[in-house]
């Protein structure tokens, strides 16, 4: 979590200059939905996982007590921990392979800025 600002607000920036300003509401709404539409479905799937799929490879004799259990510990509340740390690893993973992909790293410089400058008219001033 402690990198999620970073992140957050690279990607918005290169959003809003790529993006035309008279579509961005729209984008930037649809972008929202997407991102949000997934939480519900965590939600429900984080628990169920937690208890009756990681849970039980992490007590004293599991699958995976004499590995990862050994770092996380074994026992009650070890579940949670082992989805915590996989979708950490799963994050590195992504921004490793984002980072890999020339297409993902030199987006700024592939797409053309939406938002071009503004050019300020000089007007001339009349003194009497």
């Amino acid at each position: 979590h402690l990198t999620i600002a970073v992140i957050y607000s690279s990607n918005q920036a290169i959003w809003q200059s790529k993006v035309p300003t008279h579509v961005q509401g729209r984008v930037f709404a649809t972008q929202q939905m997407i991102g949000k539409a997934a939480s519900p479905f965590a939600y429900l799937l984080a628990g169920p996982l937690a208890d009756r799929v990681f849970e039980p490879m992490l007590v004293t004799d599991g699958l995976l007590s004499g590995s990862v259990g050994q770092i996380l510990g074994v026992g009650a509340g070890r579940g949670i921990g082992l989805i915590f740390v996989t979708m950490g690893i799963v994050k590195v993973l992504i921004a490793a392979g984002g980072f890999l992909n020339p297409r993902v790293r030199l987006v700024e410089g592939e797409l053309p800025d939406a938002i071009e400058p503004e050019s300020v008219p000089i007007e001339g001033v009349l003194v009497h």
